[in-house]
């Protein structure tokens, strides 16, 4: 309260700051405040905007994963399916390589005897 509005939280019991007071300075506190980091944790750090870049980040890097899987020669080793940025409370990725995503649909022994 005293670092941002530069009231001393003694106010309120002196009768100085109201309750009603004292709720919306607290409520509107900014993010990068004491109670926001012990409430939220990291995520505090992050705004809307650090959530939206990092999320077109993975999908940048899944497209150009797409594109090269798909124009690699057939005999090629399969590519290891790119990591997401860490965000804060997620939990962090395994050491072990990641397992390619399932593809959505029938595949192509399921096509075959529909068609067939």
């Amino acid at each position: 309260m005293l670092r941002h509005y530069g009231l001393d939280l003694l106010d309120w019991h002196r009768g100085q700051l109201s309750s009603r007071r004292l709720a919306v300075l607290l409520r509107y506190l900014p993010q990068d405040s004491a109670v926001a980091r012990e409430l939220h944790g990291e995520a505090a750090e992050w705004s809307v905007s650090d959530y939206l870049l990092a999320m077109a980040v993975d999908q940048l890097t899944e497209a150009n994963w797409m594109f090269a899987t798909v124009n690699q020669d057939e005999d090629a080793e399969p590519l290891e399916y790119p990591v997401p940025v860490p965000r804060p409370g997620a939990e962090p990725a395994a050491e072990e390589p990641a397992a390619r995503p399932e593809p959505a649909g029938p595949g192509p022994a399921q096509l075959a005897s529909f068609f067939g």
